[in-house]
């Protein structure tokens, strides 16, 4: 059975660009799908083809058990939706847009003002709420565009590079505003370029590049599948760094990395990666102190979703948020996802 969001072939060009090319998910209910990729990708893409935002050129889509294609205003009564820039109303208080927002999903004056209390004392706006949002810096006007997308307590939630402009005060605060929703039931698809906040929320993640998916599984499986362990090496002088490379180069394991031993010139960091657990470390130690290698500092780390992301990809991820106008090959005209308040009412 179909989770609560499904896709199966879902294709999207722009021109000669081709930003979904059969482009399949599957979201378990109460679960939260991590999708990864380099900018231009196709992730907001997807999330706007998702969202109703979009029609595929070709697919299928179901969400809340809602064809996307045939009901989408019942697909829209359904989810929640933080695009990638601030939806808010400038000329409106904080507490003014959350209560706008409840009153076009026709909650009760009073129950939209109670849960837009609710909502800007959790995601510390409280402070601000009676200041028109164009007073806000950029990362309030994200806080509150975050909250105005659980004014309803959607049973699915979209949210595209959620935490970027956040310190990591509120990154951590938002954080556990996701696993909250999640523990109570809600389905969520994130879209981000830290990888860090996948590896931290997601129960599975997708990675996709080129409008194609590449790689899904848990952050575990995806970290094995590139590879176990590795070692690195801080060596007290530069000049060291030859030496300590040939010793590494012995343990190295083809196929993962090549085996080849990646230096790092300007911190004197040699990353080789291995297999053998902590056991091996004794080995490396006592061959560098053969050669005469003096360290500064040696250890064995798992992957991590950089090393993932590196593999699949080819590069490290881009932290950038995806610019209006063209990463994913679409035009973003003015309104971009704040038509989330307009749709709502229609």
């Amino acid at each position: 059975m179909p989770g609560a969001i499904y896709a199966e072939g879902l294709v999207k060009t722009f021109g000669d660009v081709r930003a979904l090319d059969g482009v399949d998910l599957d979201v378990p209910e109460g679960t939260v799908l991590g999708l990864l990729g380099p900018n231009g990708a196709g992730k907001t893409t997807a999330v706007r083809v998702l969202t109703t935002l979009l029609q595929p050129d070709s697919g299928r889509a179901v969400v809340a058990g809602i064809d996307v294609l045939e009901d989408p205003d019942e697909v829209r009564r359904r989810i929640g939706l933080s695009g990638q820039f601030a939806a808010v109303d400038e000329y409106l208080t904080g507490r003014e847009n959350l209560q706008m927002v409840g009153q076009l999903y026709q909650m009760k004056a009073k129950d939209a003002k109670v849960r837009a209390d609710e909502l800007l004392e959790r995601f510390n706006l409280a402070d601000a709420a009676d200041r028109t949002a164009k007073t806000y810096s950029g990362g309030m006007r994200r806080r509150l565009d975050l909250a105005a997308a659980l004014v309803v307590s959607p049973p699915v939630m979209f949210m595209d590079e959620p935490t970027t402009g956040l310190d990591p005060r509120n990154r951590q605060g938002l954080w556990e505003v996701i696993k909250e929703l999640v523990a109570g039931g809600t389905t969520l698809l994130l879209t981000t370029q830290y990888l860090e906040e996948a590896d931290h929320l997601a129960h599975d993640i997708c990675v996709v590049d080129r409008g194609k998916v590449i790689a899904r599984g848990t952050s575990d499986q995806l970290k094995a599948q590139t590879g176990g362990e590795r070692v690195e090496v801080v060596v007290h002088e530069s000049g060291m760094i030859g030496e300590a490379r040939g010793v590494l180069a012995r343990y190295g394991i083809e196929g993962i990395g090549h085996g080849e031993v990646s230096v790092e010139d300007h911190t004197r960091k040699l990353t080789v990666p291995v297999a053998g657990g902590a056991k091996l470390l004794a080995e490396v130690i006592r061959d560098l102190d053969a050669v005469g290698v003096e360290i500064d500092d040696i250890g064995l780390r798992r992957p991590t979703l950089d090393d993932v992301f590196i593999s699949l990809t080819g590069h490290a991820a881009e932290r950038e948020a995806e610019e209006s106008g063209g990463s994913d090959g679409e035009s973003r005209p003015g309104g971009r996802d704040g038509t989330r308040v307009k749709e709502a009412a229609e």
